[in-house]
């Protein structure tokens, strides 16, 4: 197989030669091509056509904000970010992840050996990740488009009656080629690029089965919704935030909310329909290093009609206010002696690899029989709280929400709950927040 085809772009020498050796290390990937400024860098786009582009943020002449606009506007394709870790380059990391860039690394301390090893060892599996995008990609278009083939085919019959309707033939959606076969299981777990909004509304199907002794509510009432019902919110009349709180802060409803690679980009679709007034606090764990969760959540509050803060530890709880686990340290929700839910902030060992950690918000959930919990779980690689979604579906959980592959960046951490038939709702992103506020608004 030959080689992916990869562009780096930094406006240091140095630094394009340190990435440069890290990539040819690896025999899956060639570098064709450098580029010292965002301006080169679209020029070397168009003439050599990469696989992937490792792009640094901060440059001359064109930064990599506007160099990644004007990449993804002649053609879409994987981009890396690379990052600085001052205020900046932060900001610019994160508008670069909601303008289509897959993710980001920061780059390493030139004076620091094992800094430099670690962002070698998260540059080849961010990569890898990238270039298994584009193969899931492809064979997801490949099986759409039989499907759709498949659904307008209408088999000939002998003249019917008039009152006789010709139906369309069913469609084996689990049928695949050998090759397919083969693809699927290389790539297991492989993220894609998301498709256009404009794509055809599919739903992927969990497997039913799971059985749940011991289950508060019927097996009926717990399979997938796999319909889409587009709830409509209420009208906000302008997208800045809404003052009109509610005056109770006894909260009734909680919603939990996980993410990881494809995540801001995500968390952007998932917050801007939510209302103001919306009777719920969200507390939310995107994977992310220090610092740059205060950037994100900044960012998304700057469009949200809801209140979005870096969450700290002690924070009390109140409806339409959403918190982000701080880059670093885990977040849990508990209840104090007074009743009130607040935040815990704590440096305890990773979890799944991962600190903050879904599966550590979403266990703090278990306890709180008091109140109803939603919990969502977004794009992201791997199978981070999928096991603790598991868990607060077996206890009756009120409700639990998954990205459907076909507008995940990376179906892992959505699957992987999937797979273990623990989500109520599999829905493309667009349709996650009204159904979750439909359902809130439905308990009142």
């Amino acid at each position: 197989m030959k080689p992916f085809r990869v562009l780096v772009v930094d406006d240091s020498a140095f630094m394009r030669k340190i990435f440069s050796d890290f990539i040819e290390r690896d025999p899956s990937f060639q570098v064709v091509g450098t580029a010292d400024n965002g301006l080169d860098a679209v020029r070397k786009v168009k003439e050599l056509n990469p696989d992937v582009i490792t792009l640094d943020v901060e440059m001359p002449e064109m930064n990599g904000l506007d160099a990644l606009k004007l990449i993804m506007e002649s053609g879409p394709r994987p981009v890396i970010m690379l990052s600085g870790i001052n205020e900046q380059g932060m900001k610019e990391t994160i508008l670069a992840l909601e303008a289509g860039a897959f993710d980001f690394i920061r780059k390493p301390s030139i004076s620091n050996a094992l800094d430099i090893e670690q962002v070698r060892s998260e540059l080849m599996k961010q990569l890898n990740a990238a270039m298994q995008a584009k193969q899931r990609r492809a064979l997801w278009e490949e099986e759409e488009q039989r499907r759709r083939s498949a659904d307008i085919t209408v088999p000939l019959s002998p003249k019917p009656s008039d009152k006789t309707l010709i139906k369309k033939p069913q469609v084996n959606e689990k049928r695949t080629t050998a090759r397919q076969t083969d693809q699927r299981s290389r790539l297991k777990e492989a993220p894609r690029i998301p498709p256009s909004r404009t794509v055809e509304k599919r739903v992927s199907t969990v497997a039913e089965g799971a059985e749940h002794a011991g289950s508060k509510r019927k097996q009926a009432d717990r399979k997938p919704v796999a319909d889409f019902v587009p709830a409509a919110l209420p009208e906000n009349g302008s997208r800045h935030r809404e003052t009109k709180i509610p005056q109770s802060t006894e909260l009734t409803d909680l919603v939990a909310v996980g993410c990881s690679t494809g995540g801001p980009r995500a968390l952007k679709a998932f917050l801007e329909p939510i209302p103001g007034d919306f009777c719920a606090p969200i507390v939310i764990v995107q994977h992310m290093p220090p610092s740059f969760t205060k950037s994100l959540a900044q960012r998304l509050n700057s469009f949200s009609q809801l209140e979005v803060m870096e969450a700290e530890q002690g924070m009390i709880l109140e409806p339409g206010k959403a918190y982000i686990a701080p880059g670093g340290s885990h977040m849990r929700v508990c209840r104090s002696d007074s009743g009130a839910y607040q935040i815990r902030i704590s440096e305890d060992e990773t979890r799944n690899g991962h600190r903050p950690s879904v599966d550590v918000l979403f266990e703090s959930l278990l306890p709180l029989t008091m109140i109803k919990r939603h919990a969502v779980l977004m794009t992201g690689m791997g199978s981070d709280g999928a096991r603790m979604m598991k868990k607060l579906y077996d206890t009756g959980v009120t409700s639990t929400y998954a990205e459907s592959e076909q507008t995940c960046v990376v179906y892992g951490m959505p699957r992987s709950a999937v797979e273990l038939g623990c989500v109520s709702h599999v829905l493309p992103l667009h349709d996650i927040a009204p159904r979750m506020v439909q359902a809130v608004n439905n308990g009142k």
